[in-house]
C-alpha cells in the first residue's frame, strides 16, 4: 500500500472528478491521502473533502505564497486543529523563489504555525523554496522538534535533509524525483533513511514521469515509490510499506480504516 502524504483534492482540477480520483487511488493501491490546507477561507473545503471519505485526512494552515490572505493566529490554528480529521498544521514555511522584497511577514507566519503545532500537539507540514537557511534557523529557534513534521516536496541538499532529520522531521519526495535532471535529489533519495521518508504527489501539480506535464493525482504516487525503489535497489512494495508506516507514526491523529 502507498499513502499520498500531500495532495490538494479541494482544488478544482481534482474536486470536479473526486469519485474518479478516489477510484484511481484504489486501483493503484493508494490507501490514504492527506488533503493540505493553503488558506483559511478555503479550509472548510479541505475539511469537507476529508470528512466525506474515511481514507482522507486534512491539515489547517496558510501557505507562504499567499501574502494578502487572512493572517492566522496561534489560537485560530489550534482551535481548527481540534477537529478529529485534522492531523497536522500547514502547509507553512518560507518561499523566496516566487516572492521578493521584505518577506518578514512570511517568517512571522511561519513562527505562528510552529507555535500552533507545538500547542496543538500535531506535526508541521513545511514548504521551503530558495529559503533553506532561514527555514532551518527558524525551526531551531522556535523548537520545531517539539512538534516534528515533514519537509514536503523536498528539493534541497543532503545537508539540509540531515538538519531537518536531526529535528525529528521526515523528508517527503514528490514526482520531481522521477525527473531526469533531478540528479541531486536522486542522491538525497538514496541517502535518507527509509524510516524517515514519506512520498507524495502535491497534486494537481508536479506529475511524475510518465505523466509529466499532465494533471497529477494521488494514484500517481506509486511512480514516486517506484523511482525511489530503483535508486535504492529495493522493491516498490518495500518503499510503500515503510512510508505508510512512517505516515501513521508521524500523524498519530490519523486513524487507519478498519
Amino acid at each position: 500500500m502507498y499513502i499520498d502524504s500531500h495532495c490538494h483534492l479541494d482544488f478544482p482540477e481534482l474536486a470536479a472528478n473526486i469519485n474518479d480520483v478516489l477510484a484511481a487511488m484504489r486501483s493503484n493501491d493508494v490507501g490514504y491521502g492527506l488533503c493540505i490546507s493553503v488558506t483559511l477561507p478555503d479550509f472548510p473545503k479541505v475539511l469537507a473533502v476529508a470528512s466525506a471519505h474515511g481514507n482522507l485526512f486534512a491539515t489547517v494552515g496558510v501557505h507562504p505564497d499567499y501574502e494578502l490572505e487572512i493572517e492566522p493566529t496561534v489560537e485560530d490554528l489550534v482551535r481548527l486543529a481540534q477537529h478529529p480529521k485534522v492531523v497536522g498544521i500547514g502547509e507553512t514555511g518560507l518561499d523566496y523563489y516566487r516572492l521578493t522584497g521584505d518577506l518578514e511577514w512570511q517568517r512571522l507566519r511561519f513562527r505562528t504555525h510552529i507555535r500552533a503545532a507545538i500547542q496543538a500537539g500535531k506535526p508541521l507540514i513545511i514548504h521551503t523554496r530558495s529559503a533553506a537557511a532561514d527555514t532551518i534557523r527558524i525551526m531551531q529557534e522556535e523548537g520545531a522538534h517539539r512538534a516534528r513534521g515533514v519537509m514536503h516536496c523536498f528539493t534541497e541538499s543532503w545537508e539540509v535533509a540531515q538538519q531537518a532529520i536531526e529535528q525529528g522531521f521526515y523528508i517527503s519526495f514528490s514526482g520531481i524525483v522521477t525527473f531526469k535532471n533531478a540528479l541531486t535529489l536522486k542522491e538525497v533519495a538514496q541517502k535518507v533513511p527509509l524510516d524517515r521518508m514519506l512520498i507524495e504527489t502535491d497534486s494537481p501539480y508536479l506529475a511524475p514521469v510518465p505523466f509529466r506535464g499532465k494533471t497529477n493525482q494521488p494514484a500517481y504516487v506509486k511512480h514516486v515509490a517506484e523511482e525511489i525503489a530503483r535508486l535504492r535497489g529495493i522493491t516498490p512494495e518495500q518503499v510503500g510499506e515503510a512510508t505508510s508506516a512512517n505516515f501513521f507514526e508521524l500523524f498519530k491523529a490519523a486513524q487507519p480504516c478498519k
